[in-house]
């Protein structure tokens, strides 16, 4: 497989995650072998499509710094268009055997071909920062993975509207593959953490936008998305706390209709194991 030479680097979350297994014995040749899931989801931004050319994924076993702790993921190198999975939707990119140990990092690599096609329905190639060339890099934050039937399974929550960047002095007419900058802002979740939202918005006519932001912690945690073409929304691998839920119109109202408005609605509560259902929000 062929390795892109210039992918990103983005570092997050810094410390190691532990993945616990039992053992029948002291030889490593009887401790058992795991399942590991990584599946992908997205926060949309503004934009008909986001696709990463996704190469390789990696991940990191050994101590930070070893060149030798990198293993190569059974993973088909393919476009992938994050907005395909919004609204607890996701795509399952690796499925493959895992032995116990210390999962510290995961690394994507990512090939030429990144682009974004705008709400005017034209494509704008993503380019990635000069001088990087380790990939696409997230340190795994301290959390426990929930095991199912020796399956651990790692979400990784890309949100677009952090991760394209338009470049400030771009103007209409100027070369559109100098438009956008990919930047990408990636949470890595176990997949236990099964708190979240879910709800309607109206008129879906107004592409109505939704932040979720962690109000009960400081500095406050911000999760977004988007209603469908039915003005439905849902955001998954939510911390429990205390939220403030924030909907937005990304558009203007016909001339002949009132106005669409922002809308706040403080003081929800999200638990883990359990989906609250806000029910319908109006923008009118």
């Amino acid at each position: 497989m062929k390795r892109f030479q210039r992918p990103l680097s983005y570092a997050l979350l810094v410390a190691p995650l532990a993945l616990a297994a039992c053992s029948s014995g002291n030889s490593d040749d009887n401790l058992p072998t795991n399942n590991l899931e990584i599946r992908l989801q997205d926060a949309p931004g503004d934009f008909q499509s986001v696709v990463l050319d996704v190469r390789q994924i990696e991940i990191h076993q050994k101590e930070e710094g070893d060149p030798d702790g990198w293993r190569l993921l059974p993973f088909q190198a393919q476009p992938i268009n994050v907005l395909d999975y919004v609204n607890g939707r996701s795509a399952l990119l690796v499925s493959t055997d895992f032995d116990p140990g210390k999962l510290k990092e995961i690394r994507l690599l990512l090939g030429p071909d990144n682009y974004v096609v705008g709400r005017d329905g034209q494509r704008y190639d993503l380019k990635t920062p000069s001088g990087q060339s380790s990939g696409v890099k997230l340190k795994l934050s301290k959390q426990s993975l929930h095991q199912l039937p020796g399956t651990y399974q790692l979400l990784l929550d890309f949100d677009v509207a952090k991760s394209v960047v338009e470049r400030g002095n771009w103007k209409p007419g100027n070369d559109k593959k100098e438009r956008y900058l990919l930047k990408p802002v990636i949470r890595v979740l176990a997949q236990d953490i099964k708190g979240g939202l879910r709800g309607t918005v109206t008129p879906a006519a107004a592409l109505p936008q939704v932040l979720a932001i962690r109000s009960s912690i400081t500095p406050a945690d911000t999760f977004s998305t988007s209603a469908d073409v039915a003005g439905a929304y849902q955001l998954g691998a939510l911390p429990s706390g205390t939220y403030r839920v924030e909907f937005f119109p990304s558009t203007t109202a016909p001339t002949n209709q009132a106005s669409y408005k922002r809308i706040t609605r403080t003081g929800i509560t999200v638990t883990n194991d359990q989906v609250t259902d806000l029910g319908s929000t109006s923008l009118q």
